[in-house]
């Protein structure tokens, strides 16, 4: 049976984009015809959760409401290097607890995270949502494979915008950040666009 999954960020006690975490369950019990019992709030009061500092609330569930929850410290990670790679199959419309189509992207590539390029649209990193920054705006790919919560947020609330980015035009950009919903929009954990190491150099790249 599939089983699906919420992260959600705790911090100093206090959880966070709660309405868009539970819009997003409901939606995907709607979607396969179900009905959605299970209550984010009530699960996180029920924890009696009094510990400060970061916190990740994951939930994984499946559509007969059978669920378990954690709750486990967490830290940012950061990354030395991405690496470009294209998949034009790949579908991660619902957040599944199965992430083998991310392990098997992963594999044997020289970079310690991916970008996913998908029909020439750059997406996410396997684990995340992008911005990218260019003439001191920051913009967020239209195209995704998953519509994150965190970038739900920074679009709304008008800190973000969106627009086309692509093979082509990804070196018009010259920094970018991971977000989600543990990564909120935070400048100091930017990467400047060369720390992608497979970027094309020349237009002649793009053929290959």
């Amino acid at each position: 049976m599939s089983r699906f999954i919420e992260s959600i960020k705790v911090e100093d006690q206090k959880i966070f984009l709660t309405e868009l975490h539970q819009k997003r369950m409901n939606d995907t019990f709607s979607n396969f015809g179900k009905e959605c019992k299970i209550d984010i709030k009530s699960l996180f009061l029920n924890l009696e959760h009094d510990e400060d500092g970061l916190y990740k609330f994951r939930i994984e569930y499946d559509l007969e409401n059978n669920f378990k929850t954690q709750i486990l410290p967490h830290a940012i990670s950061e990354h030395d290097d991405f690496e470009l790679v294209t998949d034009n199959e790949i579908d991660y419309s619902f957040k599944s607890a199965d992430r083998i189509q991310f392990q098997k992207l992963k594999e044997k590539r020289g970079a310690e995270e991916i970008i996913i390029i998908k029909e020439n649209q750059i997406t996410d990193t396997s684990y995340s949502n992008l911005l990218f920054l260019k003439d001191k705006i920051w913009f967020t790919p239209k195209t995704y494979l998953l519509n994150g919560v965190m970038r739900q947020s920074l679009l709304a609330s008008k800190k973000i915008k969106q627009t086309e980015i692509t093979i082509e035009n990804i070196k018009e950009f010259s920094h970018f950040q991971l977000i989600n919903a543990m990564n909120d929009f935070d400048e100091m954990f930017i990467y400047p666009i060369e720390k992608i190491i497979n970027l094309p150099k020349e237009e002649t790249d793009l053929e290959f």
